[in-house]
């Protein structure tokens, strides 16, 4: 404890230049100086390195830029334009950009009409923010046709060492899709690949294929979750086949496929958590099926399945359904008392390990609107209403069953105007789907979305969440009687602290502060479970700063 006290005492005094900004309880919040109005709005805080923090922003339509600021002052150091070279004479599409053990690197895209394939290059960026002039091929997928190249979806692993990249796409013509991961090191050298055709038969009833999300554990294992579903209507019987592709490197990387058992039952989705205990969780919602096999859709509850890494044993699944103190709180009482389920509206964007092995799940209510388009081609203009509502808090047990359960009560709002159409990460065609949460689009960040959503923090068994709130539910707790956020520059940090028995303990600030910075959710690096980066903003007054859970 003395070794983390001076620790931190350090922190604060090479901080002192920073001007404290705002303090919630143990939540304390300070800034760097105003950032230049260049029309340069940062969308992702790639990370820090030798007293340098990384920030990727955009400007105008897909422009992007690196920003580099010095650690201590946050103050800017330079600000480039992300041009990655021509492959082939084609034009590359920016995709991401990753530090990788101090290694920064810009990720591309372009599809080669005449080869069809999809491909993906890596180009390294000097510390200074200078791209090089030669590109690095990481993949070079054959896709059957434009229109159904597919997307890649990338994962960094825990010490942000190496990436975990996947390409899906689709073959329509042989019923079929494609999936390719690669595990790339802090150099973009390949450690492990894999690629694989799945033939799929969607004349069946209600029939879908999801690859539902992809793993990376401490030990450089890789892990794919598939499930297809369909039904069977001469046996009246839901089929669930819910598989874990693992590849562990222990094993040489030699694919190996464990089967988990579901009946009576229909997976809505799925996400993994690798462990320090060298073990893997699955978790998601599940639904309720009628006594003819179909699936009623709607969010019955939450499951959990642990796959020991060290044993040959099959996971047993957990099925919790939401209790009806949840129910009251998502659906009201009239209908929780009628039975009714949960619409599937919710997303599951955090899951956290607890201290003694269990888990905390974050699912929050998530859609996006697009409206009708007006004007044409490249001058055609796209409303879109983004909503982040409530977050359904489930703690779950070590070995699945259920502990406690909340609702952490907010509605938020976000309109903009587009001039990109884009379903984000969630990818597919018809019966194939590569599921995710709601991902926001790089272009649609800086235009008011990245100010919905919460920042989550786990210490010391207490889960604490800040988000921006309505000024006028100020100490309410109580879902019923809360008020939409509305305007997010007039809003304020509200702060939930759940003990570990799940009772919900709000803290507002104690005044508000004419002109305060307001956070954006949707932004920011966690550095550790105590310390992260943010990014702030009051109308054209831009800052960075660092949020701290004190001890």
């Amino acid at each position: 404890m003395k070794k983390i006290t001076f620790a931190f005492l350090l922190f604060c005094l090479s901080c002192m230049s920073l001007s404290a900004q705002n303090k919630i309880d143990k939540l304390n919040m300070t800034y760097g100086e105003e950032l230049p109005e260049d029309n340069q709005k940062i969308v992702k805080i790639i990370g820090e390195s030798n007293d340098k923090i990384y920030a990727l922003a955009i400007a105008g339509k897909e422009e992007y830029f690196l920003k580099i600021f010095e650690s201590k002052t946050m103050k800017i150091i330079s600000s480039n334009p992300i041009v990655i070279p021509k492959l082939e004479d084609r034009e590359v599409d920016f995709e991401e950009i990753f530090l990788l053990s101090e290694n920064l690197y810009a990720i591309g895209s372009v599809y080669n009409r005449k080869q069809k394939t999809f491909n993906l290059v890596g180009v390294p960026v000097s510390d200074k923010g200078v791209l090089s002039e030669k590109s690095i091929l990481l993949f070079n997928s054959v896709v059957e046709k434009k229109s159904e190249k597919g997307m890649f979806y990338f994962k960094l692993s825990q010490d942000e060492n190496n990436l975990l990249v996947m390409h899906t796409s689709l073959f329509s013509k042989e019923d079929a899709v494609q999936y390719e991961v690669k595990l790339l090191d802090n150099k973009l050298n390949e450690l492990f690949s894999n690629a694989e055709k799945v033939k799929f038969d969607d004349s069946k009833k209600d029939y879908e294929f999801t690859i539902s999300d992809f793993e990376l554990n401490f030990q450089n294992d890789v892990f794919l979750v598939i499930n297809e579903s369909y039904r069977d209507s001469k046996k009246k019987e839901q089929i669930e086949k819910f598989q874990i592709h693992t590849f562990k490197r222990a094993n040489n990387y030699k694919k190996e496929v464990v089967d988990i058992n579901i009946k009576g039952k229909e997976i809505i989705n799925c996400k993994m958590i690798s462990t320090i205990k060298n073990t893997l969780k699955l978790v998601g919602f599940y639904s309720s099926v009628r006594e003819n096999g179909k699936a009623n859709k709607d969010l019955k509850g939450v499951y959990n399945a642990t796959l020991d890494l060290s044993s040959t044993a099959i996971p047993e699944v957990k099925f919790d359904e939401f209790d009806y103190e949840t129910k009251v709180k998502l659906l009201g009482e009239r209908r929780a008392k009628n039975g009714k389920d949960v619409k599937p509206l919710y997303n599951i964007t955090t899951i956290i390990e607890r201290n003694d092995g269990g888990l905390i799940v974050l699912s929050e209510l998530q859609t996006v609107y697009y409206g009708k388009s007006a004007g044409f081609g490249p001058l055609s203009f796209t409303p879109v209403i983004y909503t982040k509502n409530e977050i359904i808090v489930t703690s779950l047990k070590p070995d699945g069953s259920l502990d406690w359960s909340n609702v952490l009560p907010k509605e938020q709002v976000a309109a903009i105007t587009t001039m990109s159409l884009s379903l984000g990460a969630v990818g597919g065609n018809g019966s194939f789907t590569v599921g995710a949460s709601l991902t926001i689009p790089l272009v649609d960040l800086g235009k008011g979305p990245e100010y919905l959503g919460a920042i989550p923090m786990y210490r010391d068994g207490k889960l604490n969440v800040i988000f921006n709130d309505n000024i006028k539910n100020k100490g309410i707790t109580d879902i019923e009687k809360i008020k939409a956020l509305g305007n997010y520059n007039n809003s304020v940090p509200s702060l939930f602290i759940f003990d570990e028995k799940g009772a919900i303990t709000r803290k507002d600030p104690e005044e508000v502060v004419k002109n305060e910075l307001v956070l954006r959710p949707g932004v920011y690096y966690r550095k550790n479970e105590s310390e992260f980066i943010l990014y702030s903003s009051r109308k054209k007054q831009d800052k960075l700063g660092r949020l701290i859970l004190e001890q």
